[in-house]
């Protein structure tokens, strides 16, 4: 079944929990399958148990119509920090933001670009790559993600404070410079929920 045929029987079931279908991710594989869903409320954060609703709806609605073929896993999330668009609307809605975006066909050279979302319109996505607007249309776009901007979410790692420097004696060897502690920014997690 193709992507925009699983969106059509998907996006009821999700409609009728109150949630959104932002859109899917399906990786096909001789062993074990992968769709994975992703959901998204306008006016809350979603939550595991969202994501348990809609696995299970979902999987009943996929025992009745058997959409894909073969073993596959079921997996629904939030879109975290760094949430897919799927949607030339969904690149409107974020427009300022900071996107990454892979090409099926390269547009002046580039098979990915980063940067702002300047403009949207119609399929046409502008992007400001390194100072210059680049449009690209919708159908060419093979994936997009947001680029968090971690310092303004306040996860940004922090620099560790200085120590005092010790006071050398009189012809004591001066110490060396303190390295600093490797930070990590911490991102929220993903909530996923696995079912077959």
């Amino acid at each position: 079944m193709k992507d925009d045929e699983l969106i059509q029987l998907i996006n009821p079931v999700v409609a009728d929990l109150g949630l959104e279908c932002l859109g899917i991710e399906y990786a096909p594989s001789r062993g074990n399958s992968l769709l994975r869903i992703y959901i998204d409320h306008l006016e809350r954060p979603i939550t595991i148990e969202d994501c348990e609703a809609v696995s299970r709806e979902l999987s009943a609605q996929f025992d009745v119509n058997d959409p894909i073929a073969g073993r596959y896993t079921l997996e629904v999330s939030s879109p975290g920090l760094d949430r897919p668009l799927f949607t030339p609307a969904q690149f409107a809605r974020f427009i300022g933001e900071k996107a990454k975006i892979a090409l099926n066909l390269p547009v002046e050279g580039r098979r990915r670009l980063q940067g702002a979302i300047r403009a949207v319109d119609g399929d046409r996505i502008t992007i400001d790559q390194d100072g210059v607007d680049i449009t690209i249309a919708h159908d060419n776009v093979q994936k997009a993600r947001i680029v968090p901007d971690y310092a303004a979410l306040g996860l940004a790692p922090e620099k560790p404070a200085g120590k005092p420097k010790p006071q050398a004696k009189p012809g004591a060897a001066k110490p060396g410079p303190a390295k600093p502690a490797a930070g990590k920014a911490d991102a929220a997690p993903k909530r996923k929920k696995p079912n077959k």
